[in-house]
C-alpha cells in the first residue's frame, strides 16, 4: 500500500518540484536585473555582495506567498485570470514582507528602494509571461496576423460568424480558441455597436453591424448568435437578417434558460419560438423559494409530465430532502426517475406509478412519504379530446384532485399548489370546466385546517403535451399543409421554465385560498406562430408550407381570458405574479353537486354529464357535443 502510495504521487511531486526550481531561477532573475537596471550594469562590490547575501532569503519569501495563493495547484496549459491574480498577490505580499523587515533591520539606509520596486515587476512579469507562453505554446495559440488580418485554422470544419460582440460571444470565442477538437473558427464579430467595430477580440475582429453580413457570406459555414439578452422584436430582426443569407444559424439560450448564467459552446441550440416570443426574462425571489422548499418532502404528481418535470427540475435546484415522482404513465416516470438521480445530489427520490382516481393507493402513498409540500398537476389538458370523453376528464380532472387534496389534509401536508388553466376562465368545453372545479374544490378544502390550498392559473405552454406547437412541427416535418382554426384566434403563451417557475413563486407567496394568475403578456395569433414556425425551419409561408383553415373545434374559443367576472385582481409581491379574490364555495353545496356529477360520470351520459358541469360552473357554456 506505501509503495502504490510513493509510485501514484512521485510525478505529481517532481513536476512541483520542478516548477519550484525554474520559479527559483526567475525570481533570481528578476532580482539580479532590478540591481543591474538601477545600478546602469556596474554594481559596486558593496551591493553585489549586499544582492548575494539577501537573495535567497528574498526568494524563499516569494516562493512561500507563490505556494500560499494557491498558484502551484493551478496547471500551466489552463493559465487565466485567476493564476495572474494569484501571481500579482503572492509577489506583492511578498515584497511587503521584504519591505517590512528591511525597514526593521537595515532601516531601509542600504537598501536601493527602485531595486525593490524593479524587483516586484519583474518577478511577475517572468512568473506570468512563463505560464502565459507554455499555455499559448500547448494550446496552439501563437498568432502572427496583423490586426487587419484574419486568422485562420487549418481545415476547420466549420467558419462561424458571430453575432454579438458581447461577453457572451467573448466566451465562446474564447471556447473555441481553447478547445481545439472542436475544428471550428471564428472568422469575425458582427454587432450594431459602432463602438466595437474595427476592435478585435482575442485576436478576432469586430466587421461591422448586422446590415454587412452578406459581404462575409463566403466566408462562413454557420451564423452564431451570441445576445442571449434579444428576444422578441429584435430577435425577429435578427433571425429575418440570417435567413436572408441562406447559410445556418443557430442560438445561445436566454439567460434565464443558461444554469448559473454559465455560457458554453455545448448550450448553443437552434433558434426556438420561445425567442422569438419576446417573453422577459423572469427575476425569481430565490431566497423566499429557497426556505419554502428546502429540506422538505415534495411530492409531484404528473411528474412526467411536460409541466411536472419540469417542476421536478426546478425544485431540484432548491435542495428538497425528498421528491415524489407520481405518474400514471410508466414510460414518463421512468425517464424522469433517470434524470433525478443523475441531478439529485443529496435529494432523496421516490418513484410512485399510481393512478390518482384511486383513493386508497393515493392515500398510502401519502402515508409512506409523508409529504410536506403536493404540487399538483396532473390532469387531462386536449380539449377535443376531453369533449370526446367527459367522463373520463371528471374522472381525472375532479375525483383526481379530491383524492390528492383530501389526502393531503388528512396527512397534514403543508401547502398543496393545484396547477390550472385559463381555459377555467368562462369555459366552452369540458376541460376547463372540470379544472374550474378543480379550483373550486381545493378552495373549499382551504378552510378549517391546517393545509394551504391554492391554485395557479396561466395560459398555453410551449412545448406541453397540450400546446399546439407539437402538432405543426408534425405538419411541416411532412411537408404541410399547417393547419390553424381560424385566423383570428389568439392563445397567451410562456416557456416551461418561465410557467414552472413563477409556480414555485406562487406557491411560496400563497396563505391559503387564492388563485394566482402568472403574467402572460400579450395574446399571440395561432397564425403567426404557425408562420414563425414554417420560417424557422428555412421554408416559406403559402410558397413552401400552405397554411389551410379548418374551423372552430366544439369547446374552443377565439380569446383565452384569465379572470372571470366577479373576481377582483390584485398584485402581490412579484411583479409577474397576481392574484384573485372571489367569492368562495360553499363546501355542503359544491360536494353534493359534485358527488351527483361522479354518479353520472358513471353512466357516461355526456349530456346530462354537461349539465351538471353547467350547474356547479354556471358561467361553462355548453358546446356542440362530439360523438364517439
Amino acid at each position: 500500500m506505501k509503495l502504490k502510495f510513493i509510485k501514484t504521487n512521485f510525478p505529481r511531486l517532481w513536476k512541483l518540484t520542478l516548477t519550484v526550481i525554474l520559479d527559483a531561477i526567475l525570481l533570481s532573475i528578476a532580482y539580479g536585473g532590478a540591481y543591474l537596471i538601477r545600478f546602469e550594469g556596474s554594481i559596486s562590490p558593496y551591493y553585489k555582495t549586499f544582492m548575494w547575501l539577501t537573495l535567497p532569503w528574498i526568494v524563499l519569501a516569494k516562493l512561500i506567498f507563490l505556494f500560499l495563493t494557491g498558484l502551484y495547484r493551478g496547471i500551466w496549459r489552463y493559465t487565466g485570470v485567476v493564476d495572474l491574480q494569484n501571481i500579482f498577490k503572492g509577489i506583492t505580499l511578498a515584497s511587503v514582507g521584504v519591505l517590512i523587515i528591511l525597514v526593521f533591520a537595515y532601516r531601509f539606509e542600504s537598501f536601493p528602494r527602485s531595486v525593490l520596486i524593479l524587483d516586484w515587476f519583474f518577478s511577475i512579469f517572468l512568473i506570468g509571461g512563463i505560464r502565459l507562453l507554455y499555455r499559448m505554446y500547448v494550446n496552439k495559440e501563437f498568432n502572427i496576423a496583423f490586426p487587419w488580418q484574419m486568422s485562420h485554422v487549418v481545415n476547420p470544419n466549420k467558419r462561424i460568424l458571430i453575432i454579438g460582440a458581447g461577453a457572451a460571444g467573448e466566451k465562446v470565442l474564447r471556447e473555441i480558441k481553447e478547445n481545439r477538437k472542436l475544428n471550428m473558427e471564428a472568422i469575425g464579430f458582427l454587432d450594431d455597436s459602432k463602438e466595437k467595430h474595427g476592435k478585435t477580440i482575442h485576436g478576432v475582429r469586430v466587421l461591422g453591424g448586422l446590415d454587412r453580413i452578406n459581404e462575409y457570406r463566403d466566408l462562413f459555414d454557420e451564423i452564431l448568435i451570441a445576445i442571449p439578452s434579444a428576444r422578441g422584436v429584435e430577435m425577429r430582426r435578427i433571425v429575418e437578417i440570417c435567413e436572408g443569407t441562406g447559410k445556418k444559424f443557430r442560438t445561445l439560450p436566454s439567460i434565464g434558460e443558461l444554469i448559473d448564467g454559465r455560457v458554453s459552446v455545448n448550450s448553443i441550440r437552434e433558434v426556438s419560438l420561445v425567442d422569438l416570443l419576446g417573453r422577459e426574462e423572469i427575476i425569481l425571489d430565490q431566497g423566499r423559494i429557497r426556505r419554502f422548499i428546502k429540506d422538505k418532502r415534495v411530492l409531484i404528481t404528473g411528474a412526467g409530465g411536460s409541466i411536472g418535470s419540469d417542476l421536478v427540475r426546478q425544485v431540484l435546484n432548491f435542495n428538497p430532502s425528498a421528491i415524489g415522482l407520481l405518474d400514471f404513465s410508466e414510460y414518463n416516470l421512468y425517464r424522469i426517475e433517470l434524470e433525478c438521480k443523475r441531478n439529485s445530489g443529496k435529494t432523496k427520490i421516490y418513484p410512485y406509478l399510481a393512478d390518482i382516481r384511486h383513493l386508497e393507493t393515493i392515500e398510502k402513498i401519502y402515508s409512506f412519504f409523508s409529504p410536506d409540500i403536493v404540487f399538483h398537476a396532473a390532469a387531462y389538458k386536449h380539449v377535443p379530446m376531453q369533449e370526446l370523453h367527459p367522463h373520463e376528464a371528471v374522472n381525472t380532472n375532479i375525483l383526481g384532485t379530491i383524492n390528492v387534496a383530501t389526502a393531503a389534509v388528512n396527512q397534514g401536508v403543508e401547502s398543496f399548489i393545484l396547477v390550472s388553466t385559463d381555459k377555467a376562465v368562462r369555459p366552452t368545453n369540458v376541460m376547463g370546466a372540470t379544472k374550474r372545479v378543480a379550483e373550486m374544490i381545493i378552495q373549499a378544502l382551504n378552510r378549517n385546517n391546517g393545509t394551504r390550498f391554492m391554485a395557479v392559473r396561466f395560459g398555453n405552454v410551449i412545448g406541453s403535451s397540450g400546446s399546439v406547437i407539437p402538432l405543426f412541427q408534425e405538419q411541416i416535418a411532412r411537408g404541410g399543409p399547417v393547419t390553424v382554426t381560424h385566423p383570428e384566434v389568439m392563445r397567451y403563451f410562456m416557456s416551461i421554465p418561465e410557467a414552472t417557475q413563477l409556480i414555485l413563486q406562487a406557491g411560496s407567496m400563497g396563505e391559503g385560498g387564492e388563485i394566482f394568475i402568472l403574467d402572460m403578456g400579450r395574446p399571440v395569433k395561432i397564425l403567426d406562430i404557425a408562420r414563425d414556425l414554417i420560417r424557422l425551419n428555412g421554408l416559406t409561408p403559402g410558397e413552401d408550407i400552405a397554411i389551410e383553415f379548418i374551423g372552430m373545434r366544439p369547446g374552443e374559443k377565439l380569446y383565452e381570458e384569465l379572470i372571470t367576472e366577479g373576481e377582483g385582481i390584485s398584485p402581490t409581491e412579484h411583479p409577474k405574479v397576481f392574484v384573485l379574490k372571489g367569492a368562495m364555495p360553499d363546501a355542503n353545496a359544491l360536494f353534493a353537486l359534485i358527488s351527483e356529477l361522479l354518479e353520472i360520470a358513471r353512466s357516461f351520459d355526456a349530456a346530462r354529464l354537461r349539465h351538471q358541469l353547467s350547474l356547479i360552473v354556471p358561467e361553462y357554456e355548453i358546446c356542440k357535443e362530439y360523438t364517439i
